[in-house]
């Protein structure tokens, strides 16, 4: 008899107390759960054998790279109906439920087993990161993370990112399109910057040279790129070759704590600080400090998490750092803002720019949805629901204020602490009537 969707429907909800807002498909033909729901699909019983020897986030990560699971219908409905479950109940009511102490998870793991079978759980997929070794946060292990997720291949990147191969947060208007907005973002940071004819930037995680480009063509600038993927360096490369902006703009395969060849006028670091660690941010924020010039200005463009009350408590997703940025870490925008000026740094200016990011990660998903096949050939089908699903999950993030990333400005200051700032840096919007 058909009936697994049925017994894990029933399970489920008398695990969480309430109706499952989705519908379940499972292995044996049999559907259970709301009509018109979008559908959760679970297509082999290794899913719940994943599940149960790696109960949470990681053991459905691992079903739905290996392709055991999957969802029918709208994507964002489907994440945004699951993840309810987990927002709305709260910190105490997950809390409270301890898979040792809690019948309700006992009975859920018994059912569960039932219905997986005694059998081990299969491997991992082969697109999670191999065990990492060493001490967190070396010049060999950051190397190696920024690799995982950089060298996945330019051609993908390309098909997600769009022409302006910018893998950072755009800057929209209303009725903008993500290339534009992309362009907007660049011209944003260079004034931002104050940047002029001549003036040297340091573009730190440059990327595929989209910052260091835009910089040299439309303002002067003289531009210094590192990063640490070797594909990335290659392709920033040849693009500057072709525009014929070789005697303005270098791109090094080179950490940023061995750049050595400072005062630059400037500095951007655009959605590179998340890799490098709360163990390392103050040497970050000090060796950049080290770099500028008085009167100089870095533009710290980052992601941010919510504070914890029991900041101790903070745990890396396990998802994101097992199969998308290995080793890397968010942290609340006041302590990121404290550690720079710890560093000697001014503050100037924070702009947060969390609804841009939601709207950028959803047409990044679009671009990867409508090239399905050729990215799924450019890289592995695994390595592309990989990428699908962090981009929607981000979105949703974002959207729902989980997470937020912001622009911030600071200065080093000049003899006699001059900040050579406008006096009005920031021109806001004056108020619209009716």
């Amino acid at each position: 008899m058909a009936d697994a969707a049925l017994r894990l429907t029933a399970l489920a909800e008398e695990l969480l107390g309430e109706k499952l807002p989705v519908r379940i498909r499972a292995w044996d033909g049999s559907e259970s759960g709301p009509p018109g729901a979008p559908v959760l699909i679970i297509r082999n019983r290794r899913a719940l054998r994943r599940l149960l020897w790696k109960p949470g986030e990681l053991g459905l990560a691992r079903a739905w790279v290996a392709g055991e699971l999957d969802i029918e219908g709208d994507l964002y409905e489907a994440l945004d109906l699951m993840a309810s479950l987990i927002w709305d109940r709260g910190p105490e009511a997950e809390d409270s439920v301890h898979p040792v102490r809690d019948p309700k998870v006992r009975a859920f793991a018994r059912g569960l087993l039932q219905l997986a079978g005694p059998w081990l759980p299969p491997p991992p997929p082969p697109e999670e990161v191999r065990r990492r070794t060493g001490t967190l946060h070396t010049k060999r292990r950051d190397k190696e993370a920024i690799s995982h997720h950089y060298d996945v291949g330019n051609d993908f990147y390309g098909l997600v990112l769009g022409p302006s191969m910018v893998y950072s947060c755009a800057y929209w208007e209303d009725d903008g399109n993500l290339e534009d907005a992309q362009r907007d973002k660049l011209d944003l940071v260079c004034r931002k910057l104050a940047l002029k004819e001549g003036d040297r930037l340091l573009d730190v995680g440059c990327g595929w040279g989209s910052m260091a480009l835009h910089a040299a063509r439309e303002y002067g600038a003289r531009v210094t790129g590192v990063t640490l993927s070797v594909e990335q360096a290659a392709y920033a490369r040849k693009r500057i070759a072709d525009e014929g902006l070789t005697d303005r703009i270098e791109i090094r395969v080179q950490d940023y704590r061995d750049v050595r060849d400072g005062p630059y006028d400037a500095i951007s670091s655009i959605g590179m600080a998340e890799h490098v660690g709360s163990v390392r941010f103050r040497e970050y924020a000090d060796d950049l400090y080290a770099l500028l010039r008085p009167g100089g200005r870095l533009l710290n463009h980052q992601i941010a998490r919510r504070p914890e009350k029991d900041e101790s408590a903070y745990q890396v997703d396990e998802f994101i750092d097992a199969y998308v940025f290995p080793d890397g870490e968010l942290a609340p925008v006041g302590r990121t803002v404290t550690t720079l000026e710890e560093a000697g740094f001014e503050t100037r200016d924070v702009e947060s720019i969390r609804e841009h990011y939601a709207r950028t990660l959803r047409s990044w998903v679009a671009n990867l949805e409508k090239h399905w096949d050729r990215a799924v050939r450019m890289t592995s089908p695994g390595r592309a629901r990989v990428w699908r699903l962090y981009m929607a999950a981000s979105a949703l993030s974002f959207e729902h204020n989980k997470i937020g990333v912001n622009q911030i400005l600071v200065v080093r200051p000049a003899e006699g602490g001059a900040s050579r700032m406008p006096l009005r840096a920031r021109v806001w919007p004056a108020p619209t009537t009716g």
